[in-house]
């Protein structure tokens, strides 16, 4: 395998948040320039969420580039103390970093709660993967084995996917940065050089303990305050329903306009992770597949498929409620009456503009890879044990909130 730098591969991006970004390795610089990798230019990092942050318009390829710069100096940093790290894992790891957004479709999970059902992004991406990795006769092999953590250095796969992961210490402090959402800056220089590993698996020294705190409060933070944000989040249920519809519309027969990959889709097809036909579809779905659709549905002929499109092309968004406890389905029915009554609809049809649903956090989940801190005389102690924070605050419990979503029209 061919690991070193070609001058005809060498490139740099500028990038806001790290400056200079200089690719020099041959494998990585051919991933870049793949059409998989470029589509990711094309999906929006935070969805619907310049609705309400009108800066937050950057895209996983940004965020993808991020987190390997990220990856390339946590490598760095462990190899200077002494941690055995071989030019091909190096290249793996950013490699497996570089496509761990790859299976991600336009909006993310909008879709894969609406029309891409059967299987989610992870399993996409690994899926991706395996097509790029026949196309480069094997080269990603290693990168596959890490991404999916069967690789024996447990700790390169934690840089990959774990709790404190390149993934989030890039996405924290880029989407903060873009969304002006200062709660979410966070120290991830001050983490990384602090990273070490213990017994083969990542742990963070004591002294870096501080900024693990941070760390943690700014995800949680971010949470609420942008990734669950009630008007995102009504945004993002508003895009969900009009998918639903179109593919309501498709199954009764109605033949809306939409691109061939989008309609494949809307058509019913599922993903089935033993049957890849469908991935070249997948591949050519992006953002603009969906908004250029739903410019042209609202002027559909069925009325709720259009009114949904053109709230929220319009901006024109559900009100959102913070609800103590869900209400009775009753209730829910005898609301749905009324907006059915002002828009003379059926009561079905108003379930398109009311509705009520449940958003869940958790900061910190022990049961998951878990965040070690190691101390100088050798021990070690997870962090919810070490950090001061846990004993003010329980992030490692699940905060959930649940809304009413409704149009302006109804007094509730």
């Amino acid at each position: 395998m061919d690991i070193q730098p070609k001058a005809n591969s060498l490139k740099t991006f500028n990038d806001p948040i790290y400056g200079f970004i200089s690719i020099q390795d041959s494998l990585i610089f051919k991933l870049i320039e793949h059409p998989y990798f470029q589509r990711l230019r094309r999906i929006s990092q935070l969805g619907l969420t310049n609705l309400v942050y009108g800066g937050a318009n950057h895209s996983r390829f940004q965020h993808a580039l991020g987190a390997m710069n990220l990856m390339r100096s946590a490598i760095n940093v462990l190899r200077a103390k002494g941690i055995e790290i071989t030019p091909e894992e190096e290249q793996a790891s950013k490699a497996a970093i570089l496509l761990h957004d790859i299976g991600h479709g336009p909006f993310s999970h909008a879709l894969e709660n609406t029309i891409v059902r059967g299987i989610d992004h992870e399993r996409i991406g690994l899926t991706i993967m395996k097509e790029l990795n026949d196309e480069f006769n094997g080269e990603l092999n290693l990168a596959i084995s890490i991404f999916s953590g069967q690789h024996p250095k447990k700790f390169l796969h934690q840089l990959v996917s774990s709790q404190l992961d390149t993934d989030r210490l890039d996405y924290l402090k880029r989407d903060s940065f873009f969304t002006g959402v200062s709660e979410g800056v966070i120290g991830s220089e001050r983490i990384i050089k602090m990273l070490a590993v213990h017994d083969g698996e990542l742990a963070v020294e004591a002294k870096g303990l501080y900024s693990l705190e941070k760390f943690l409060i700014a995800r949680r933070l971010m949470y609420w305050q942008v990734y669950l944000h009630k008007t995102v989040v009504s945004a993002e249920f508003l895009l969900m329903q009009i998918l639903i519809r179109a593919k309501e519309q498709f199954r009764d027969g109605v033949d809306l306009w939409a691109s061939g990959s989008l309609r494949y889709f809307l058509e019913g097809k599922n993903l089935e992770a033993s049957d890849t036909s469908w991935l070249s579809h997948f591949l050519k779905l992006d953002d603009y597949d969906i908004f250029s659709s739903i410019k042209q549905w609202i002027k559909s002929d069925d009325k709720v498929l259009g009114e949904l499109c053109e709230r929220l092309i319009n901006r024109k968004l559900l009100k959102v409620k913070l609800l103590e406890h869900p209400l009775d389905q009753a209730v829910i029915d005898e609301l749905r009456e009324e907006v059915a009554k002002e828009l003379n609809w059926s009561k079905e049809e108003a379930s398109y503009l009311l509705f009520q649903n449940s958003l869940s956090n958790t900061a910190y989940n022990p049961e998951s890879e878990r965040i070690t801190v190691l101390y100088k005389d050798g021990s070690v102690q997870d962090i919810s044990n070490a950090a001061s924070i846990f004993r003010f605050s329980s992030l490692e419990a699940q905060e959930t909130k649940n809304y009413l979503y409704y149009p302006t029209f109804l007094n509730v």
